[in-house]
């Protein structure tokens, strides 16, 4: 497998400075950071939900065949986007809480957005409008509305330029 390296001009992330993010597949030595990650960043992201029966192990389930990329900074993992390749669709997107807000979750999605072979998708809680502005400051747009165990979620879509 490649890795991809992508040039993003971030000035400080916590103690470190990085100019340069990697985006590159995931391994197997991953797995536990990635399971800690989606375990705080959910109940980070999404504080209106009761999180007390979340496991770390509930990534493993989450990301069950799907193609999952890791956002690596000065030798730090950043966060992860996990996605159905075949249907163009974004299950996940999560960065560390303390990297939030530089960049990382725009290198990871401009990533994304290079592998679509078509409209890509994604499913966004209403009641999460940090991230639902994310997606539409990147070209995402809202497409109708649904209902999951998790709450109300927009439908929306990315079309290729």
């Amino acid at each position: 497998m490649q890795t991809v390296k992508f040039i993003k001009p971030i000035t400080e992330i916590s103690s470190i400075t990085a100019d340069l993010i990697i985006v590159r597949p995931w391994q197997e030595s991953d797995r536990p950071f990635l399971r800690t990650l989606f375990l705080h960043a959910r109940r980070e992201a999404w504080p209106w939900l009761d999180g007390a029966d979340w496991q770390l192990e509930d990534f493993d389930s989450a990301t069950l065949n799907e193609q999952i990329w890791v956002a690596i900074g000065e030798g730090h993992r950043l966060g992860f986007a996990s996605l159905y390749t075949h249907d163009n669709f974004l299950h996940h997107l999560f960065v560390d809480p303390q990297y939030q807000g530089l960049g990382v979750g725009s290198v990871l999605l401009d990533y994304v957005h290079q592998t679509f072979t078509s409209t890509g998708s994604l499913k966004c809680l209403v009641k999460n409008e940090r991230a639902v502005a994310f997606y539409q400051r990147h070209g995402w747009q809202k497409e109708g509305t649904g209902d999951s165990p998790e709450g109300e979620y927009y439908l929306m879509h990315y079309r290729l330029p």
